[in-house]
């Protein structure tokens, strides 16, 4: 596919597996030079030289936590120069009310939460200043469609809509678009954490999670490159009079009320 995305400059947190490393394979594959953010730089560097392995681009990686934002204005001034943002790092744990103390609640919104808050905060004012970029974030269906066993991480992707939407709404006078996608279950590491906490909940046994995958729509959950290349056509011209809106794929779950 040719999005018009050739020589632009893309930052990917989370970068390292799952989502966030399918988008920058994408956006690799579509021409973007790419930084890739996330907190194991080993697993960033097996990443980058994938990615440059199998195209002829700018493959650079940064190991930071960006729930500190002195990382985030670190980042934020080695890549100045960048047109594309896309807010993807975060991993907030499944369980109810009880389930997820406070100290795990507020490590997570820290990272996920407040980090695309001050990733779009520093970014944002970046590309403001050329009147060009644009920002994807990556939320999470459950924020559409809460969810009592995963509390903490429904509570923190419904504020990120609502963030996602209030910046995207008055971009375009700043000359540049933020948009929003909405995960379903996807066929990562994390998806597996998450359906083994679930599974322990429901049938007191973390081994039984492919019982709760059976009911997915198509019978799978989603390939991380099916929410990449959403990402990406989002990211282009193609897509120009888009901002403020956020794409939900997940087979349909949210219009059948069920995450699943």
């Amino acid at each position: 596919m040719e999005l018009g995305l050739r020589g632009r400059k893309a930052v990917v947190t989370g970068a390292s597996k799952g989502i966030g490393r399918a988008c920058a394979e994408v956006l690799a594959e579509e021409g973007c030079d790419v930084v890739l953010v996330s907190r194991t730089a080993a697993d960033l560097e097996a990443a980058r030289d994938s990615i440059a392995g199998q195209h002829n681009v700018s493959v650079r990686f940064y190991a930071l936590d960006l729930s500190d934002s002195r990382n985030v204005d670190m980042l934020a001034a080695e890549c100045a120069d960048t047109d594309l943002l896309v807010n993807n790092a975060g991993a907030i744990p499944g369980g109810n009310l009880q389930a997820v103390d406070e100290a795990r609640w507020r490590q997570a919104w820290d990272l996920k939460v407040f980090g695309y808050i001050n990733m779009t905060r520093r970014f944002y004012a970046l590309m403001a200043g050329r009147k060009h970029g644009v920002i994807v974030n990556v939320l999470g269906a459950a924020g559409e469609n809460p969810d009592f066993d995963y509390i903490a991480g429904s509570s923190g992707n419904a504020s990120l809509m609502a963030f996602t939407r209030a910046m995207g709404g008055t971009a375009p006078r700043d000359g540049l678009r933020v948009m929003g996608v909405n995960p379903g279950p996807v066929m990562t590491e994390r998806l597996i954490t998450l359906m083994r906490t679930r599974a322990e909940t429901v049938y007191g046994d973390p081994e039984k999670w492919t019982e709760l995958m059976k009911p997915l729509a198509f019978g799978r959950a989603a390939k991380p490159e099916e929410i990449a290349w959403m990402v990406a056509f989002l990211a282009s011209d193609k897509s120009a009079y888009t901002t403020g809106s956020i794409v939900t794929i997940d087979g349909g779950g949210s219009s059948r009320r069920s995450a699943l």
